[in-house]
């Protein structure tokens, strides 16, 4: 593809030709998973039907073929990155949960001593909250949270007085209920400064902004491949080269080891360190074909597609609803991504999203893993609406005359 036209995506990706309840789909549902174009299917595909076979073990030709691809992967990670150590930073996981508490088993199980402090935002996924109260169980480990104002921003009016005894700094890019965008960079140089590490929450964030782990400075990213129009099944564990060589082992078994005895093991080295069994091989030739497909679209054009769709929406949630409909974050476009989380005056968000299924219109009822910042709010739920490369203004046309139905439907 030589320029971004979300029209030509949308023509990539097999899932739009389906029908709804009479009506095209409409798929605001991106920032729990993003749908996949046919090139990533088919990455897949090909990789079944020509070069199945087990990686890092077989001499044959298939098996080298399986590990170039597997690799490759691992390189094209990097690359999109802009990853300082290279491939031999990058760790494939499941998902991007999992690769939060690999960062907590490992990493946090070697060097946090009881009374260090985790410090979370309250607007944190429960994947970047519940491993640490899981470390403070065993290991006597203290979890702090950022506070998050009345504007769905980060307090940080008090950082210095929190960043006492703190050995790691844990937040999100991108919240994946307000979609605030949070200064990355800031907080890795307070981090630093304090002596602490900074871990990346990038799932809302890498498929959506450009993202370049030299100019954020951070020393862990996380994310998964399906918010990213890659497949499930894999997610990214990224940290610098020093620091994974001093992190212990997550999971045991082959592919994870140079030698055992019968009095132990040695772990392997690099990557293959934390990566036990068969990994997710076809997964990875996704995800590359994903990375592809991505950079050529260009970041920087998606950023700005999307945060176009996003002012467009709010502007026209905040006229025509009569402040029956309340944005949950963020009122313009400033420091802010492609996420609405909507409250209906009066109607449950899982009312809202059935009643907008029948018009075709896909949107995440619920609390979205993150009932803190939930309760912050004094809600059980939203209905949230979530832009991809994909989307367009008619997507948004048929949201609101989704929600108009809905309104008047309870009203």
């Amino acid at each position: 593809m030589t320029r971004f036209d979300p029209k030509l995506v949308r023509g990539d990706i097999p899932l739009m030709n389906r029908v709804i309840n009479g009506r095209p789909i409409t798929y605001l549902d991106s920032g729990a998973s993003s749908l996949t174009p046919r090139s990533v299917i088919e990455a897949m595909d090909r990789y079944y039907q020509f070069h199945h076979a087990n990686v890092h073990r077989g001499v044959y030709q298939t098996a080298n073929e399986a590990t170039a691809i597997y690799e490759g992967a691992r390189e094209s990670a990097a690359h999109f990155l802009n990853a300082p150590g290279g491939s031999e930073e990058i760790v494939f996981t499941k998902n991007a949960t999992e690769s939060f508490n690999l960062l907590a088993r490992s990493w946090g199980a070697a060097f946090l001593q009881p009374g260090d402090v985790v410090l979370v935002s309250e607007m944190e996924h429960h994947a970047n909250i519940v491993p640490w109260f899981q470390l403070r169980e065993s290991h006597g480990v203290e979890v702090r949270f950022i506070p998050v104002t009345d504007d769905y921003r980060l307090d940080l009016s008090n950082i210095e007085e929190s960043m006492h005894g703190v050995k790691l700094v844990s937040v999100t890019a991108m919240s994946n209920v307000l979609g605030t965008i949070n200064p990355i960079r800031e907080l890795a140089n307070l981090a630093h400064s304090h002596g602490a590490l900074l871990a990346v929450d990038g799932a809302q964030s890498v498929a959506h902004l450009a993202t370049d782990l030299v100019a954020l400075d951070a020393d862990f990213m996380i994310f998964s491949a399906h918010k990213m129009l890659g497949p499930t099944g894999l997610g990214v564990f990224w940290t610098r080269q020093e620091i994974m060589a001093a992190m212990p082992p997550f999971l045991g078994g082959g592919g994870m080891i140079k030698d055992v005895s019968t009095d132990g093991f040695t772990p392997a080295s690099g990557p293959s360190k934390f990566e036990a069994g068969t990994p997710p091989i076809a997964q990875a030739a996704g995800f590359a074909a994903a990375v592809r497909y991505l950079e050529g679209l260009g970041m920087e054009n998606i950023a700005a597609h999307e945060k176009d769709l996003t002012g467009d929406a709010l502007t026209r949630l905040a006229l025509e609803f009569d402040g029956r409909v309340r944005v949950i974050g963020p009122p313009d476009t400033e420091a802010r991504g492609g996420v609405i989380s909507l409250d209906v005056q009066g109607v449950h968000p899982h009312d809202v999203a059935q009643v907008l299924d029948q018009f075709g219109v896909c949107v995440r009822p619920g609390h979205h893993c993150a009932k803190p910042l939930m309760k912050r709010f004094g809600l059980a739920a939203t209905a949230r609406a979530s832009f991809g490369p994909y989307s367009l203004v008619s997507d948004t046309d048929a949201l609101l005359e989704a929600l108009t139905h809905a309104v008047e439907m309870f009203g």
